[in-house]
């Protein structure tokens, strides 16, 4: 009896947390609308008009929504990823770099591997794309474990080095023949993922990604190794003493992070652009941290965090179109979601130690 009691309690206090956290990241979300709307006007732009058009943009018809499942599909795979290493209670900045290198990676193999059927084709440019990542990710655990390494100092400059990375490899070893335009050639056709919606750019990804978003709830929820990362990530050295070997975790959740931060670059490769450029996202590793915060590093609140960031990135053209507003606005908005998100989360973390601190006081 006593332990259904206890059972209750604590699954009453989880709904209880989880609710503050929804309610915080939502009011976050709203403020930076509100926010956003005042500069809009200062502009002598009608900022109603303005998100109307957005949302118009973004949701209104089926080209929109296809649009706007388009954009979510990258920002579903970088928020999985800094959720995962978040889980662990890591600090992965590096999707940007890693998404780069997965989709160099997978470039490689979707230009200069012919001959193969689609259904082969396909899963072998990803797996390798996912693989490049996971190893640009996996240096950053190594270095943790063997060196002690900040894995926020070292995922910031790595990002860095893969972005010259690629820029040195799309003008040089892997431009395409004519050396006219900055890009590899075109990816093999049956290394292109197919379409899912007649009429629309919308791509096998977007799928891939939400059976990754049920894959990504069953490692961490339903599975041992999944609990050994949660528990590290609750207290590392009590998972220590309890056997777990939290230099292993460390390096397996890096891999699987990175890797996913990679299939973003990949399926932009092979689903929207068809060619690895210099420049082939506007931030999406960036924007992952926003989607993994506004949804509390849950697999639902995920899917919800880059929906509304795939609304900001489809409909920001609708904005800028017919309202007249300045496309940066579109940064500007997702800038200060990120900004307030992450401090209302800091400002109700210690709003909570401030109450637990009291009422132990007051029980003593």
């Amino acid at each position: 009896m006593q332990a259904k009691k206890n059972g209750a309690k604590k699954l009453h206090n989880d709904l209880r947390h989880a609710g503050q956290k929804l309610s915080v990241s939502v009011m976050a979300v709203l403020v930076s609308f509100g926010i956003s709307m005042g500069i809009i006007a200062l502009l002598s732009i009608n900022p109603w008009n303005a998100f109307q058009y957005m949302f118009i943009g973004a949701l209104g018809g089926k080209n929109a929504l296809a649009e706007t499942m388009v954009k979510m599909t990258p920002l579903l795979f970088t928020g999985m990823s800094y959720a995962l290493a978040n889980r662990c209670a890591l600090t992965n900045l590096g999707m940007e770099g890693q998404l780069y290198i997965g989709a160099l990676c997978t470039t490689a193999v979707a230009v200069y591997v012919p001959g193969l059927p689609g259904f082969l084709h396909i899963p072998l440019a990803l797996l390798a794309g996912f693989c490049g990542g996971g190893l640009w990710g996996w240096i950053a655990g190594v270095l943790k474990v063997k060196r002690g390494a900040n894995e926020i100092i070292t995922t910031v400059m790595m990002n860095t080095i893969a972005i010259f990375l690629i820029d040195y490899m799309v003008c040089g070893p892997m431009n395409e023949p004519t050396h006219q335009k900055s890009q590899t050639s075109a990816i093999l056709e049956s290394a292109v993922l197919p379409k899912i919606m007649g009429g629309t750019r919308l791509h096998l990804g977007f799928i891939i990604a939400l059976i990754l978003i049920v894959l990504f709830w069953v490692f961490l929820w339903r599975s041992k190794k999944g609990f050994e990362v949660r528990v590290a990530g609750q207290n590392m050295s009590a998972a220590r003493y309890t056997g777990v070997n939290i230099n292993r975790n460390i390096m397996l959740v890096m891999f699987l992070s990175g890797g996913l931060g990679d299939l973003a670059g990949a399926c932009e490769i092979l689903g929207v652009q068809k060619m690895m450029l210099p420049v082939i996202s506007p931030g999406y590793g960036f924007d992952g941290i926003a989607v993994a915060l506004i949804g509390m590093t849950s697999p639902l609140g995920i899917v919800a965090g880059a929906f509304l960031f795939g609304i900001l990135r489809a409909g920001g053209n609708a904005m800028q179109m017919v309202a007249r507003v300045p496309n940066s606005i579109i940064s500007v908005i997702s800038g200060l979601v990120i900004v307030m998100v992450v401090a209302s989360n800091i400002i109700m973390e210690k709003w909570n130690d401030a109450r637990l601190k009291n009422q132990k006081q007051e029980t003593m």
